[in-house]
């Protein structure tokens, strides 16, 4: 399986796209604060799949896909944590938030898939 042709793994790098996007808003003294944060866990939801993917077992696969939600969740709580202490702009949030639920919703339904495997 070609992890490059799952709609999971198109849709997480959309995702982090829209995040390098969105945090470029925020002050530049979070440039090593919650932007690198923010970054690195949407950069950790792809690279989690795919990694997966490669993996040779349904069971290691589960666990990266286990791990690429946990980062999305985190990014979740990142997002909610930047409208909450800064002015960002609402409607690059509201799209980001959208993907990300989006995201959280794909990958629930692959984990789902897999552990029917």
């Amino acid at each position: 399986m070609d992890y490059k042709e799952l709609d999971v793994w198109k849709s997480s790098i959309e995702l982090a796209k829209l995040v390098y996007h969105f945090t470029r808003q925020l002050p530049s003294n979070e440039e090593y604060g919650l932007s690198h944060q923010m970054r690195r866990a949407a950069i950790s939801i792809p690279s989690n799949i795919a990694e997966g993917i490669g993996r040779n077992t349904s069971k290691e696969t589960i666990q990266f896909l286990f791990i690429a939600r946990g980062s999305i969740f985190e990014l979740e709580t990142q997002l909610i944590l930047c409208k909450e202490i800064f002015k960002v702009d609402t409607n690059d949030y509201d799209a980001l938030f959208q993907k990300l639920q989006n995201c959280k919703m794909l990958i629930n339904g692959f984990i789902n898939y897999y552990q029917k495997k």
